[in-house]
């Protein structure tokens, strides 16, 4: 009986350490993610797209397969849209009822549209008619750039603020669209009338030089870069071509014949191949880096614009302005699987990411 006190006592002990045991594994499995609420993947998302023919933007809910929604733009018209990196909000450059070059109203605002919430929640206002048309977020500053085509310029745009920090000058004029190296030091623009292709230095905020591309007759459209920033891609609008620009001489390396005139295009994630719009052939071609050859087209919908890669890069995305559609490309099997309906004139797209 003397040593009853200490039986309890050990009893007492060893449920106590049962009991932070069963507590620790209660926590533990607490801070895992639930069944069912994996942490977000970067093939999980929205696209959104510029519906030029009636003013509105676009969201795509890309698993099922249509637009679920259209926003009001207020303005005439975006003509391109960019996702903020945390894929809540939307920037919608009202370009003009024109295209680039050419006489049409002159739009002065972006629009900052919630993609949640589906409506307007601020806007950019540069108090002056500047055609603003393609926007970039740097990737590490997170700050705005548009091009504005009025004023041979890019601008930078704090978007907490929604104000105009500053203008870059592109020395050209016609500066339509617009690429930034993965380091966000270079911006690169074509600009479309002189055809050409202007380079910038984005954190002195200065034109470093400026890349001739078409000496005759002018047509340099649309510019994207390699993953590895190693190359600049823009399509002569004259001949069936696609000019490769060597970023580090900032001058043309060689040209890649096109079984068509060529117009946006989108590197895959894995820096493989480059997906290119032929607007006149509805087709887009697949170039093999490596080689720099194509080596194989698609069909898609007339007048294929634009080229966007799903994150993961299994799936890009084209929109094709003529038909209303989105063309949805495999990049495993290099085969369209679907055709998602979109609104009229469907033009600009960007990924949104969801968390």
């Amino acid at each position: 009986m003397q040593r009853f006190p200490e039986i309890v006592c050990a009893l007492m002990l060893s449920r106590s350490i049962s009991f932070l045991l069963l507590l620790s594994a209660a926590l533990l499995t607490g801070c895992n993610t639930p069944s069912g609420q994996t942490k977000p993947s970067s093939s999980r998302g929205h696209l959104l797209v510029c519906n030029k023919g009636d003013h509105t933007l676009g969201i795509i809910d890309p698993v099922a397969g249509q637009q679920i929604a259209t926003v009001g733009e207020e303005g005439i018209t975006g003509h391109e849209v960019i996702a903020a990196p945390d894929g809540r909000l939307a920037y919608v450059p009202i370009f003009g009822n024109s295209g680039v070059g050419k006489p049409g109203t002159d739009g002065r605002v972006i629009r900052v549209i919630d993609i949640a919430a589906r409506k307007i929640v601020g806007t950019v206002d540069f108090g002056r008619g500047v055609r603003p048309h393609c926007a970039q977020f740097g990737p590490k500053d997170g700050l705005l750039y548009v091009t504005a085509e009025l004023e041979n310029s890019v601008a930078v745009i704090d978007p907490k603020t929604l104000t105009v920090m500053r203008m870059i000058p592109t020395g050209q004029p016609e500066s339509h669209m617009l690429a930034i190296s993965r380091d966000g030091k270079r911006g690169y623009t074509s600009n479309v009338g002189p055809g050409t292709m202007s380079v910038l230095d984005l954190a002195q905020g200065k034109l470093l030089t400026v890349i001739s591309v078409i000496s005759v007759g002018g047509g340099a459209q649309r510019v994207c870069l390699s993953v590895d920033d190693r190359w600049a891609f823009t399509a002569d609008q004259k001949q069936p071509r696609l000019a490769v620009i060597d970023t580090k001489a900032n001058a043309i390396s060689r040209w890649i014949e096109l079984p068509g005139i060529g117009y946006g295009a989108a590197a895959t994630p894995d820096g493989r191949w480059l997906i290119i719009a032929l607007p006149g052939a509805k087709k887009v071609a697949v170039i093999e880096l490596a080689t720099w050859n194509v080596v194989q087209t698609l069909n898609v919908m007339p007048n294929p614009q634009m080229v966007v890669m799903r994150p993961d890069g299994k799936e890009a995305y084209v929109s094709c302005d003529a038909s209303r559609k989105v063309a949805v490309i495999d990049t495993v099997n290099w085969q369209v699987t679907k055709f998602i309906e979109a609104g009229p004139g469907a033009d600009g797209l960007a990924w949104a990411a969801t968390r």
